[in-house]
């Protein structure tokens, strides 16, 4: 019986373990990939932070770009999955309310520099068509995120992800501590810890 085959408690306990070690190296190539990028990033720097090999990683994944994606899915999931749950738990049923709920949620996400700077690294290797395809699918299922659970006109969720993009570069760039007025008009009315 192959480690992926169903219906015993051994190949569950295989398949449970390969998907937890999945979600391991995943987290560690979000931290990794993070720092250095799609392109001067090796595999094997993922696989020491992860604690595996390298060879496990490439078990587990469809090489370099198979853990690059990963990393690009895990991050733009759990934007999306912080929004809806956000949105969810929010008292008001008015959308701007929503909407308001969901903007605490993400502040908070954009504490974690280790995810926005690996969805800008992303970005930056967009010329990759995969990265770029896995760039738009999770952009695609925050802004699906945003407008069920709102329940916003479209207008009003551009100007959410707009705002979501900035306090992306306020952060990213530390422009809180420039004191000097153009940064200071950059971060006007823009909310970030």
């Amino acid at each position: 019986m192959s480690p992926t085959s169903t219906g015993t408690a051994s190949g569950t306990a295989l398949r449970s373990t390969a998907e937890a070690q999945r979600a391991r190296i995943t987290s560690a190539a979000v931290r990794v990939f993070a720092e250095k990028g799609y392109h001067a990033t090796p595999v094997a720097d993922v696989a020491a932070a992860a604690g595996v090999s390298p060879a496990y990683v490439f078990r587990l994944f469809p090489g370099k770009l198979g853990v690059f994606l990963a990393a690009v899915e895990d991050t733009y999931s759990r934007v999306a999955d912080a929004l809806v749950e956000a949105g969810e738990a929010s008292s008001s049923t008015d959308p701007s309310g929503r909407l308001d709920a969901m903007t605490e949620a993400y502040v908070a996400l954009v504490e974690d520099r280790d995810l926005i700077m690996m969805q800008s690294q992303a970005q930056s290797a967009s010329a990759v068509p995969e990265i770029r395809a896995a760039v738009r699918d999770g952009l695609r299922d925050v802004v699906r995120a945003v407008e069920r659970v709102s329940g916003a006109a479209p207008a009003d969720v551009q100007r959410f992800i707009a705002y979501g993009q900035l306090c992306h570069l306020i952060v990213q760039t530390d422009l809180a501590s420039v004191r000097d007025s153009w940064a200071a008009s950059v971060t006007a009315g823009i909310r970030h810890r």
